[in-house]
């Protein structure tokens, strides 16, 4: 996801700005939208659930505005966040956590390992990709205040990675509330964790499904695969993705579906128009017809560069 969303944030293909709060979604559930901005890189959503011992934050953006909009929120509500839940490493649902710390150092983060591999890996790469735009952006300050950004958040180190490991799925009890947390290990990233609220049957699934397009930068298309049969096996009525509106079951069925088509697809001869005029028409409504040419330019990439690219990186991400 990293790498092209730099050029999706250049070419200025979408452009809209965060929510002011997270807005309720049903009881005690909150949701903070991410965006993608014209000129920057996105964030992802942010799922706020009220416990009995504080707030539940899944997921803390990656600029200071969007994590502002969730620690304003526990203020204006006089709750502490009591615990966060990072569904997988990307930075745009991991850069606020050091200041989600900050405000909270009793808060305790959940997450997987996944991480530490990304640390020595991609995250390593990206840093210098950075450092390399810095280097072009010479004395530039405009263009060269989001690379500093962006390295300021990969400098943040252990503050980005999780106090306590999800090394399984099963049942949890996080700041008092019972809950089910769900491990995918091997698919949008080598290990991303779902969150399950029986109460409201909501469920949170971070980059497993997300809108305008899928992101393929660290994903294993077969394990992202299985992943998604477990997600339609879960009791939900509302799924929250990692980027885009919620969706009700019929419509993460289309969503589904339009996945393993785009696969099918890029594993065949079709041109890559072809492939991509196919995910558009499956998953219909779901990507408006303003975030389409940002879901052909994102999908151009990952036909070119991932599903029909080299495939070492595809079997090492598939073999973490």
């Amino acid at each position: 996801m990293i790498r092209v969303l730099v050029v999706a944030a250049a070419l200025g293909l979408a452009g809209a700005s965060a929510a002011a709060e997270p807005l309720s979604i049903a009881p005690h559930t909150f949701l903070l939208r991410g965006h993608f901005e014209s000129g920057r890189q996105p964030d992802g959503n942010s799922v706020v659930l009220v416990a009995p011992q504080g707030l539940l934050v899944v997921d803390t953006g990656r600029h200071p505005a969007h994590t502002r909009a969730l620690l304003d929120f526990a203020l204006a509500r006089g709750q502490p966040v009591a615990a966060v839940v990072n569904t997988h490493w990307h930075l745009d649902h991991v850069g606020g956590n050091p200041r989600v710390r900050a405000a909270y150092p009793e808060a305790r983060v959940h997450a997987s390992d996944a991480i530490e591999g990304a640390m020595g890996g991609f995250l390593a790469d990206y840093r210098r990709q950075l450092e390399q735009m810095l280097r072009e952006a010479g004395d530039d300050a405009g263009k060269r205040a989001p690379f500093e950004a962006e390295l300021a958040i990969l400098d943040a180190g252990p503050a980005l990675a999780p106090d306590r490991v999800v090394d399984a799925s099963g049942p949890v009890t996080l700041a008092g509330l019972p809950l089910r947390l769900g491990l995918a290990r091997r698919a949008a990233t080598a290990g991303d964790v779902w969150l399950y609220d029986a109460s409201t049957r909501i469920l949170v699934a971070g980059d497993l499904v997300t809108l305008p397009a899928p992101f393929f930068d660290t994903a294993c298309a077969s394990g992202w695969t299985a992943a998604l049969a477990e997600l339609e096996a879960v009791p939900f009525e509302t799924l929250v993705p990692g980027h885009g509106a919620p969706m009700g079951r019929a419509e993460f069925r289309r969503y589904r579906a339009a996945f393993g088509q785009l696969l099918d697809c890029a594993a065949g001869t079709a041109d890559a128009k072809a492939c991509i005029d196919g995910w558009l028409d499956g998953v219909g409504t779901l990507v408006p017809a303003t975030e389409q040419p940002l879901a052909r330019m994102l999908l151009e990439y990952y036909l070119g560069q991932v599903l029909r690219g080299e495939p070492a990186p595809v079997q090492a991400a598939c073999a973490t």
